[in-house]
């Protein structure tokens, strides 16, 4: 199948030669990773840097430094910084762990922006650590520009994680190669809740071999683990790489906190010391909002939402969502009244109020889980929105019935939905005539992943929308490593000069595995 070749981009190529020779120069990130307070010579940044939440005018800039630090940032149009313009950042220290993040703001649109963060002694600012550069695209201002960006989700999982034997995360290097504006993370960029050991005999006798840290040992509880495991994806090379020069817009899901948990939930699994899971996810959400540049977090994490809008231009608005914090308990799912749902009534509202503001041709529903996929948690709950009965919605259904009728009331054009979660990649077409819920337009949802992690079969369909599985690429088998089964991530590229929007889903190695091109001005598709 056609796509679009790669965009060249010179000028990022040309900054990132220097990106990888100043890596070079710093020591390599110790596998525990906790700065020493009592350093002699300057702070150094070995962990890299990364952007987040990129728009037209403004991004974010992260870094992790190795001691108590300044951190400042220096921005030009071109690699050779002539004429730099300088942002002093946040002093680093151990209440974030050591990392921090600056806000960009007035930057131009459609344009490359190359930047460098250096670190200070903020006792001694004449005293500086070798500078780490990054580079990234603004959100263009004018449509004709386009738009073309990467999703996925699910990494180091179900025990399989950096192995340096294959080369580390190699999906990572080969979307840098892509060259897109954005990465859509979305969820499980961490697995809080599985432990690696050594070594993994496969079934064909081959041995998988993972890196391993303190805090990757066991399951994560402490505030220290959850930082150490979101910080074990940073050991990777092609990790570092990828995100000195591609931004993210990221969202979470259930493994950064513990497989399939919801508010309020007490555990019973004997691995953990700390029963009341509300405990656990306000210390993740803390190391989230440390280790990844979200605008809508405070610096420590500990304050804010993940729920949000980026707006990427006039033709993309991305809808992050956030299906964790604000559920109901996982349960059979029949329930005949639930206003709480997946999303809860609060984010809900925000939605459709920002959905119905947004003037983008095309509106990204960025769902950590899927709509019509049936997920089970044990023999009679279940973890996503579909609950396996055919009919007319209940339980968690009901919310996005009330969503979808919403959209097809008011006349929203261009929504469609991307997620991960599942370990395949597949393509649904969701049509009222199939349904036994009609009160909706069509519209389709796409899954990618896992991009280092297990790969599993595909779960069954839920009726109740009316799904149609048009493609579909997964394992006969569950929890394949990296070594037996491709790993996968989706692209999508929306055409500046007729609007069109196409989603190709792709697996690890090049392949194009399907395409579809939707048509812009539609309420669903």
């Amino acid at each position: 199948m056609s796509h679009t070749p790669p965009r060249s981009a010179p000028a990022r190529r040309s900054v990132l030669k220097g990106t990888v020779a100043a890596s070079a120069a710093l020591a390599l990130p110790t596998a525990a990773g906790a700065p020493a307070l009592a350093l002699s010579g300057r702070p150094g940044a070995a962990w890299g840097v990364q952007t987040g939440d990129v728009t037209a005018s403004s991004g974010l800039v992260w870094v992790r430094s190795d001691r108590p630090a300044r951190m400042i940032v220096e921005t030009s149009a071109t690699g050779s910084f002539r004429h730099a313009r300088r942002w002093r950042g946040p002093l680093l220290g151990p209440g974030s762990d050591f990392t921090g993040t600056t806000a960009l703001r007035g930057l131009p649109a459609g344009e490359q922006v190359h930047y460098r963060v250096v670190l200070a002694d903020p006792d001694d600012p004449r005293r500086t650590g070798e500078p780490v550069y990054g580079t990234f695209r603004t959100a263009p201002a004018r449509r004709r520009d386009g738009v073309r960006f990467l999703w996925s989700g699910d990494i180091a999982g179900q025990g399989w994680g950096i192995n340096p034997d294959i080369g580390g995360f190699r999906a990572f290097e080969e979307m840098r190669r892509l060259d897109p504006d954005f990465f859509l993370s979305s969820g499980d960029t961490v697995y809080a809740d599985g432990p690696l050991v050594p070594s993994v005999t496969l079934p064909d006798g081959r041995v998988w071999r993972n890196l391993v840290t303190e805090e990757k040992s066991k399951v994560a509880e402490t505030l220290a683990e959850y930082r150490g495991n979101f910080r074990y994806n940073l050991l990777d090379d092609n990790v570092r790489q990828f995100n000195a020069q591609v931004p993210t817009i990221v969202q979470w899901d259930d493994h950064e906190v513990r497989n399939n948990w919801y508010p309020g939930q007490i555990l019973d699994d004997p691995r953990y010391t700390e029963k009341d899971v509300d405990v656990l996810a306000r210390r993740s959400m803390q190391a989230f909002g440390e280790y990844f540049p979200v605008g809508t977090l405070s610096p420590r994490g500990s304050e804010g939402r993940i729920h949000r809008v980026v707006h990427h231009g006039p033709l993309l608005d991305v809808f992050v969502l956030d299906m964790r914090t604000y559920r109901n308990a996982n349960s059979p799912g029949r329930q005949a009244d639930d206003t709480v749902g997946i999303l809860g009534a609060e984010q809900l509202a925000w939605l459709k109020r920002e959905l119905a503001r947004s003037r983008a041709v095309w509106k990204v529903l960025a769902s950590d889980m899927p709509l019509g996929l049936v997920v089970p948690d044990g023999g009679a709950n279940f973890e996503a929105v579909a609950q396996g009965d055919p009919g007319a919605p209940l339980g968690r259904e009901l919310q996005i019935a009330e969503l979808l009728r919403f959209v097809k009331h008011r006349r929203i054009t261009g929504t469609l939905w991307l997620t991960a979660d599942v370990h395949y990649t597949s393509a649904q077409h969701y049509a009222p005539e199939r349904a036994a819920f009609k009160d909706f337009a069509p519209f389709w949802e796409f899954v990618s992943g896992p991009l280092a992690a297990g790969g599993f079969p595909a779960n069954d369909l839920d009726a109740t929308f009316g799904p149609e599985r048009v493609f579909v690429r997964a394992p006969q088998r569950a929890n394949l490593s990296p070594m037996e089964s491709p790993q996968y991530f989706g692209e999508v590229d929306i055409d500046g000069d007729c609007g069109e929007l196409t989603v190709r889903l792709r697996a690890e190695g090049g392949a194009v595995l399907f395409s579809k091109t939707l048509q812009p001005g539609r309420v669903g598709q």
